[in-house]
């Protein structure tokens, strides 16, 4: 039986690998590739698959059917805004349990204490999370347009909700011979990912065995994000590597998620 409350550590070793961009050409650019991709792929290979409903226990122990809707979202620009509130059209008050509220004065965009804007908190939870028992279905009624609509969630969803548990972060790196090139990482959104306020959260998914049971790994399971974020050639290139990673002969064990390490021991999968 697995401790979900019972979180492996934030620091583990993991496996990364880097590779130039697929499009680069080095007779045009000889110099080096102007763009390097750096991929988790102890993350990647992970057994990890979203629980909500089935055992996640919410960032918020006092609101364990929230998941990680509890503190609305944060919008990364106007067009992540913007493509949002065309999906909120669609929504009706049969799909949207505070659908009334969405429309009220207050509307369902908030401005938080920094200046940014987010979706609206209401009653404790995202404006657009429905309860358990709600007719239309409980969990983020963009999520349930999506699949009415037969589309990946990253379609009506704000980008930090449909990105989770993905992080990818940019930086400039150095080469020894001054040449530069921008370094896109893939990683774990873990709780450090959420800032100094994610050690409070009461649960957290990514490091918890009860949340490594899928049948695929990430890299497979969340491939429709993983092509958004870094396009269909360079996902191409992190699915070859995952692939190589989990086949006939795997890497050293000491590259596998501990969480899933934990929960397939215990589910009897070695």
């Amino acid at each position: 039986m697995l401790d979900p409350r019972g979180e492996t550590p934030l620091d583990i070793p993991r496996t990364w690998i880097e590779f130039p961009d697929p499009d680069w050409d080095p007779e045009c650019d000889p110099d080096g590739p102007s763009q390097v991709f750096r991929v988790d792929l102890t993350w990647l290979t992970s057994s990890w698959t979203c629980i909500f409903g089935r055992g996640c226990a919410g960032i918020d122990a006092d609101r364990p059917a929230d998941g990680c809707c509890t503190l609305g979202a944060h919008f990364t620009d106007d067009d992540d805004e913007t493509r949002v509130a065309g999906h909120v059209a669609e929504l009706t008050d049969s799909t949207w349990q505070r659908a009334a509220v969405g429309v009220d004065p207050g509307g369902w965009v908030e401005v938080d204490d920094d200046g940014s804007r987010k979706t609206r908190v209401v009653e404790s939870a995202c404006v657009f999370l429905n309860d358990p028992g709600f007719a239309g279905g409980a969990g983020c009624a963009l999520h349930h347009l999506a699949a009415a609509l037969a589309v990946d969630g990253l379609h009506t969803k704000p980008d930090v909700c449909w990105q989770l548990p993905l992080r990818r972060t940019y930086r400039t790196v150095t080469r020894p011979d001054t040449t530069t090139y921008l370094e896109v990482q893939i990683a774990e959104y873990d709780r450090r990912a959420w800032g100094p306020g994610g050690h409070d959260l009461d649960w957290y998914c990514t490091g918890n065995p009860v949340a490594h049971v899928g049948a695929e790994p990430v890299y497979v399971s969340l491939a429709a994000e993983l092509i958004e974020l870094v396009g269909t050639a360079a996902y191409g290139e992190i699915a070859h590597r995952g692939a190589e990673l989990l086949g006939a002969r795997p890497l050293l064990p000491v590259t596998v998620h501990p969480a899933t390490r934990i929960a397939r021991d215990v589910g009897g999968r070695g």
